[in-house]
């Protein structure tokens, strides 16, 4: 019997993901398995943009609210419940929908974990000083000597790629390529056709969105959220707490910086993020690049990803 295709929809923060899969979903009897390292905690719902009463209501919603602030959750847990997610959305004939912006996540899912760091870690940080003062040819020098195979995958330029090879090499004290090939030989891969897509905007349109996203965030009542986690007794240090928005609300809370400091970083560094996701996703394999502009869900896309999903369909009969 075939299975219905799995759609992924990938691109950062602001981009107009989360009203495209909600139309798709709606068009195509589709459920959303949502791919974001922040929306599966309980209680954080306006820093994370969480999808509304109203949108779950429109659609069926997966991997969201499932863990509190203080519990531990890995990309290993998400790809368990998200490819568990997809098999329920399958067996009851609807389309599952991968939709987010945690690259990690959706890598996890699709192709198996390398195990390596998946944080912003202080070699990283290093390294990358390191290749603003000399270059990244020296980093890539290095990396050819440490990981030849890997190198030999990696343009010289690609500084992203360069660095994760060599931190991930330095911290588990063995090649990147290799952890790579044993992952996806272990990994048990999602039956049935895969149909990746990724949104891309105008830089500047993007830069927008994100500003207003975060001023909408703010009138919704950021602060009085983040107020009302910290009173149930949650640490600001909890990883989920020091994520963009709420560290900058406890920094101002903390009397660190004023309200207008903290909301300006904000936006700066969510702006700085998602550059960081496009990154990250435009380095991915197989991944259809849309292009998007605008506040409306535009009908040119979704017919296409309608003419991509029939065309799926017709391979597997």
């Amino acid at each position: 019997m075939s299975r219905p295709p799995l759609i992924v929809l990938v691109g950062p923060t602001a981009s107009g993901k989360s009203a495209l899969a909600l139309a798709l979903a709606e068009r195509v009897s589709g459920e959303i398995v949502a791919a974001d390292s922040m929306q599966v905690y309980r209680d954080l719902d306006i820093g994370t943009a969480k999808p509304t009463a109203g949108d779950r209501d429109r659609v069926p919603h997966h991997l969201l609210d499932i863990v509190a602030p203080d519990q531990p959750f890995t990309a290993a847990d998400y790809a368990r419940l998200a490819s568990a997610a997809i098999v329920d959305i399958r067996t009851r004939g609807r389309l599952p929908i991968v939709v987010g912006g945690t690259g990690l996540y959706v890598r996890a899912l699709l192709y198996g974990l390398v195990a390596g760091p998946g944080e912003l870690t202080p070699l990283r940080e290093a390294l990358n000083r390191e290749a603003a003062q000399g270059g990244s040819a020296i980093l890539y020098q290095r990396l050819q000597a440490v990981d030849p195979e890997a190198a030999a995958a990696i343009h010289p330029n690609d500084l992203f790629r360069i660095v994760r090879a060599l931190e991930v090499a330095a911290v588990s004290g063995r090649p990147i390529s290799t952890l790579r090939a044993e992952g996806r030989r272990d990994h048990k891969p999602i039956p049935g056709p895969i149909l990746k897509f990724g949104l891309e905007r105008n830089r500047q349109e993007l830069y927008r969105r994100i500003d207003a996203r975060v001023d909408v965030m703010m009138t919704q009542g950021l602060l009085r959220e983040v107020r009302g986690l910290l009173a149930q007794g949650y640490n600001g240090t909890l990883r989920p707490l020091r994520a963009i928005g709420y560290r900058h609300m406890i920094e101002y809370l903390e009397g660190r910086s004023s309200l207008d400091g903290a909301v300006a970083s904000l936006k700066r560094d969510t702006r700085r993020y998602a550059k960081r996701q496009f990154t990250w996703f435009r380095h991915q394999d197989e991944c259809e690049w849309l292009s998007v502009e605008g506040s409306a869900v535009s009908e040119h896309v979704l017919r296409l990803l309608a003419e991509r999903l029939e065309a799926a369909w017709a391979r597997t009969a």
